[in-house]
C-alpha cells in the first residue's frame, strides 16, 4: 500500500519537513499546485487531439458496426479537426477487438464501437479479455438496429412457418450463418432453434456481411445477422426476409413482419451499437467525445443515414449507456444459462 499522512507509514522525518512549512504559506502552495493542475486539465480538454484518433471496430469491414464507425469517424473528424480512422480487429466474436481496446493508452486516442457482443460475451465464453467494470468507461450508446432473419430465394419458403416446417422435414440437413458467437443474431438463432427442436448446422462468421455472403453463395441457407447490411439485399430481391427480430417494424423494411407477426413471439433481440474509451481516459475528453457523438447522431443527414440502413438514433449519457450494459448482460447470461450454450476459447 503506498505510503499515507493519514495512516502514519512515513517516515518521522519527512512528516517533520512538511509541518515545518508555515501554514500560510503551505495554503499558498496548495493553492498554486491546485491552479497549475486545473489549468493543465482545460489545456488538455482545450488542445484535444492533436493527433489521429482510432475507433477499433471488433469485427470484419462491411458489417453494421463497421458502417456506423465509419459515419462516425467522419463527421467527429469534421467537427474536430483531426482524422478519426475505423481499425477493424476481427475474430473471436469481437473478443480480439475489445482485447487491443483493453490494452490501449487512456489517452482519448483509442475508441471502440462495440455491439452487443460486449455485453454477451462474459457469460458465453469460459474467459474473456477484459472486464466490464474495470477496462472500460461508456460513451453513449449512439445507436442500435434490429436483427433480421433472410434466406435464399431458393430456398422453397416465403415466411417464418414454412421454413420451420421444412427445418422440421429436412433434420440435419441445412445450415444457417450467423454474425458471430457472441452477437444477438446469434442467440436469436438459437432461440429459434429451441422452440423448433430442430436439427440445425450453425455456421458462424465473424460479422453480419460475411454471414450474408455466404447465403448469397448458396453455402448456408438462411442467415441470422443485423438489419443493416441485409437491407440493400433483400430490397434487390437476392434475399428474401422473413422477419424483423424486434418487437417493431423497420422502416427500411416495413413489408417485412415482425417475428411475433411470424408466429413466433418473445424471440425478439435487438443489436446494440455503443462507444466505449479505456478506463482512466480523463473525464474530459470523455464529456468532449459525448458531447460531439450526440451533435453527430442529432444531424439530419445522419439520421437519414443510420434510417436508410435499419437503425434508430440514440446518443444517450454515459449513465444512461451503463445501465443499459447492465440490463442486457443480465438478460443475455439467462438466455445462455438456459440453452446452455459455451463459445470456445
Amino acid at each position: 500500500m503506498r505510503p499515507s499522512l493519514l495512516d502514519g507509514s512515513i517516515p518521522c522525518a519527512r512528516q517533520t519537513l512538511i509541518v515545518s512549512i508555515p501554514r500560510r504559506q503551505f495554503v499558498r502552495l496548495a493553492a498554486s499546485a491546485a491552479a497549475v493542475s486545473v489549468s493543465s486539465r482545460f489545456t488538455w480538454a482545450d488542445t484535444y487531439p492533436t493527433r489521429p484518433v482510432r475507433m477499433i471496430v471488433p469485427f470484419a469491414p462491411g458489417g453494421p458496426t463497421d458502417i456506423v464507425a465509419r459515419l462516425l469517424t467522419q463527421k467527429l473528424g469534421d467537427h474536430l479537426r483531426r482524422q478519426f480512422y475505423v481499425e477493424n480487429v476481427a475474430g473471436a466474436g469481437g473478443n480480439l477487438g475489445m482485447r487491443a481496446a483493453a490494452r490501449a493508452a487512456p489517452d482519448g486516442y483509442t475508441l471502440v464501437l462495440v455491439s452487443s457482443s460486449y455485453m454477451v460475451n462474459p457469460s458465453l465464453y469460459p474467459k474473456v479479455p477484459y472486464d466490464q467494470a474495470k477496462d472500460f468507461v461508456p460513451v453513449t450508446l449512439p445507436a442500435y438496429a434490429p436483427n433480421v432473419l433472410v434466406a435464399s430465394p431458393s430456398l422453397p419458403v416465403k415466411t417464418v412457418k414454412e421454413l420451420a416446417e421444412f427445418v422440421r422435414a429436412n433434420p440435419g440437413k441445412l445450415s444457417f450463418a450467423s454474425a458471430g458467437m457472441g452477437t444477438t443474431p446469434y442467440l436469436s438463432a438459437e432461440l429459434f432453434k429451441l422452440s423448433l427442436g430442430a436439427d440445425l448446422v450453425h455456421v458462424p462468421f465473424n460479422g453480419s456481411a460475411p454471414a450474408i455472403q455466404s447465403t448469397l453463395g448458396g453455402h448456408t441457407q438462411f442467415a441470422f445477422v443485423v438489419l443493416a447490411p441485409a437491407v440493400p439485399h433483400v430490397k434487390e430481391g437476392t434475399l428474401r426476409g422473413l422477419a424483423i427480430l424486434s418487437a417493431q417494424h423497420s422502416s427500411a423494411l416495413p413489408q417485412v413482419p415482425t417475428i411475433a407477426e411470424a408466429g413466433f413471439p418473445g424471440q425478439e433481440a435487438d443489436t446494440l451499437l455503443g462507444v466505449l474509451v479505456p478506463a482512466g481516459t480523463p473525464t474530459e475528453i470523455v464529456e468532449l467525445l459525448h458531447r460531439e457523438i450526440v451533435r453527430t447522431v442529432a444531424l439530419p443527414e445522419v439520421k437519414e443515414q443510420l434510417d436508410a440502413i435499419g437503425f434508430v438514433p440514440v446518443a444517450n449519457t454515459p449513465d444512461e449507456f451503463a445501465a443499459v450494459i447492465k440490463l442486457e448482460s443480465e438478460r443475455w447470461a439467462k438466455v445462455i444459462r438456459a440453452a446452455n450454450l459455451k463459445a470456445e476459447p
